[in-house]
Parts: C-alpha cells; sequence; structure tokens
C-alpha cells in the first residue's frame, strides 16, 4: 500500500488531500505545515511518496526537496501547487521532483500520479508536462544553431579559430594580435583565410557566427 506524506501550510487543503487519497485506497501516514517539518516527519514515518505544496511560509517546497535529496535513501516527493509557472515546474524537478501536480486536478489523477511515482515513474499533470515540453523545445532551438555554428568552425585551423575567438568581442586586429602575440598581418592573413573558407563578406559575420557557436575567448 501507497504511503503519503502531505505537506501543506494550509490544513483545510491538507484534510482535502487526506481524505481525496484515502478515498482511493492510500494511506496519508502523516502531515506537515511547513518544509522545515519535513525531514522529522519523514524519518518518523518513512512515507513512500511527499506530496509537497510549493509556497509555504517558512521554508518553500523547493528548498525542501532539496534538503530532502539530500539525505540517504529519500522518498519520491510530487510538487503540487496552485499557481505553477513554467518556471516553477522547472525549478521543482531540477530540486528532484518525480512529479509535479496542480491542485485543482482531478482527485483519481492525483492518487494515480501518486502511485505511479511510488512504483518509480514520473508523473505531470497537463500544465507541468506542457511547461516542461516548452522547455525542451525551446533547448533544441537554440542548440540547433550552436551546433551547426560549431560544425561551420570546425573548418578552419585551430590558430583560425583562436583569432576568430576574439571577434565578438568588437577588437582590432592590433588589439587581437597583442592578445595572441602576433603580428597585425598574420591576424589579418588569419581572418581572412577563415572568411574564405566559410564563404563570408566580412569580419562582423565571422563574428556572429564565433558569438552564435559559444566559442568567444574569455576577456580576463
Amino acid at each position: 500500500m501507497t504511503r503519503v506524506l502531505v505537506v501543506d501550510d494550509d490544513p483545510m487543503v491538507r484534510r482535502l488531500l487526506t481524505t481525496v487519497l484515502t478515498a482511493q485506497g492510500i494511506t496519508v501516514v502523516g502531515e506537515a505545515s511547513d518544509g522545515d517539518e519535513v525531514p522529522a516527519q519523514v524519518a518518523a514515518h518513512r512515507p513512500d511518496v511527499v506530496l509537497m505544496d510549493l509556497h509555504m511560509r517558512r521554508v518553500g517546497g523547493i528548498a525542501a526537496i532539496e534538503a530532502l535529496h539530500r539525505t540517504p535513501h529519500p522518498p519520491a516527493v510530487v510538487a503540487l501547487t496552485s499557481f505553477g509557472t513554467d518556471e516553477t515546474v522547472l525549478a521543482a524537478v531540477r530540486a528532484g521532483a518525480q512529479g509535479f501536480l496542480g491542485k485543482d486536478d482531478d482527485p483519481e489523477q492525483i492518487a494515480a500520479h501518486v502511485r505511479a511515482v511510488a512504483d518509480g515513474a514520473g508523473a505531470l499533470g497537463q500544465d507541468a508536462a506542457g511547461a516542461l515540453i516548452r522547455h525542451l523545445s525551446g533547448a533544441a532551438a537554440e542548440a540547433a544553431p550552436r551546433e551547426e555554428a560549431r560544425a561551420a568552425l570546425a573548418r578552419l585551423t585551430e590558430r583560425e579559430r583562436a583569432i576568430a575567438a576574439w571577434l565578438p568581442h568588437g577588437l582590432s586586429n592590433p588589439q587581437i594580435a597583442a592578445r595572441v602575440y602576433v603580428s597585425d598581418s598574420t591576424v589579418k592573413s588569419h581572418l581572412s583565410s577563415a572568411m574564405t573558407k566559410l564563404g563570408l563578406s566580412g569580419r562582423e559575420q565571422l563574428a556572429v557566427l564565433v558569438d552564435r557557436a559559444g566559442l568567444a575567448a574569455p576577456i580576463p
């Protein structure tokens, strides 16, 4: 039987969640009214799942999840909130939550997701899943041009890349030369060669490509 610890600073919400879970055959072994009470309650009751509110007065749910996952053999966590932004969903998942649900989700869905997390699976409500998909899609969209830029720059020699790496900072040829310990004419020659290889018409285009690839030289 799945054992759950309910954590919420609203006693009415705790009572409602306890009623919902119990009606679905899930055992509520304890309650906590704030994040700082979670470690003691977990130690006392050894729940399979902690149903964790994220917005509490003293210690928020994100911090409580992070603290819980620093302990040996922590229980699984399902984050629960009445207003979850994309940033909140991602923060909860990064902190270690295996599930994320809204307080207005269907009671049967909440119980089903708690069971799924107890069995080792993840569980995301529709809104949380949408937030995660948007994040992954955005990351993929950013990664594609970055990888394309890196692939293009891989066609250059190591010396050409090292010199081009200073272009995003708007440095002149003499300024770049002073940093890589070569002559102005050598910098000009390497940049000209790099632009020819890549079919670029100016150093500004090469600077954009280097910046997009994330390969700009660090400024000391």
